[in-house]
């Protein structure tokens, strides 16, 4: 089975464009949902993160205090490098059992939705990359429109990511969202077209293929 990773910016249109996918079909695994699982009470990472952090950073409930454990890593990089040293290979690994799944199903198509496709090297692994793109000055309209934030506001979530055309510069395809969420259902089907016949990996020195 191929897998395809789909990544975007902040108000790319990522999670819109994931949708469009469902609806044809086309299984899209949530990276952000096996994060939850991977942290859930019981599981194995999340012991790990209560040896090393402490059992404060645990909820009454037994799962994970989000809140106290994002003002640990983030007051802290080092305490975010050691978090995600347990977190990212649990998340691999509910990665590839998913994936299994699927392929057992008959499934020869999925996607894996994650923001942090490029940062952590997932690229490495995936079969091709597809990017959500939208310009910033977009995405900053977008921010203001959906979340009530503020230019800085805006600009500061837009600095914590990876580039927008970095990550589109790295991709095997590109998706434009600067129109109607119509395009994007439309785009959708071209590119599962594409895929279906055979499109992958670009060559190293080859422009993405822009939608």
């Amino acid at each position: 089975m191929r897998l395809v990773g789909l990544t975007g910016g902040i108000a790319s249109g990522k999670s819109t464009f994931a949708a469009a996918l469902r609806r044809r079909g086309v299984p899209v695994v949530d990276a952000d949902v096996l994060a939850r699982a991977a942290v859930a009470p019981g599981a194995p990472a999340l012991a790990e993160i209560a040896r090393t952090f402490g059992s404060e950073v645990l909820a009454p409930d037994g799962g994970l205090d989000r809140k106290r454990m994002a003002a640990i890593v983030f007051a802290d990089p080092a305490a975010r490098r050691r978090l995600e040293a347990i977190t990212h290979p649990a998340v691999r690994r509910l990665m590839a059992e998913e994936t299994a799944r699927l392929a057992g199903q008959g499934h020869d198509l999925a996607f894996y939705d994650t923001p942090l496709l490029f940062e952590v090297g997932l690229d490495a692994i995936l079969d091709s990359v597809v990017v959500v793109w939208a310009p910033p000055a977009v995405q900053r309209a977008r921010l203001a429109t959906r979340d009530g934030l503020a230019p800085a506001e805006a600009d500061a979530r837009l600095a914590a990511q990876l580039p927008i055309d970095e990550k589109a510069a790295r991709a095997d395809f590109v998706v434009e969202n600067v129109g109607p969420p119509a395009e994007l259902e439309e785009k959708a089907g071209r590119l599962l077209a594409d895929l279906r016949r055979g499109l992958a990996r670009k060559l190293p020195s080859a422009s993405p293929l822009r939608y």
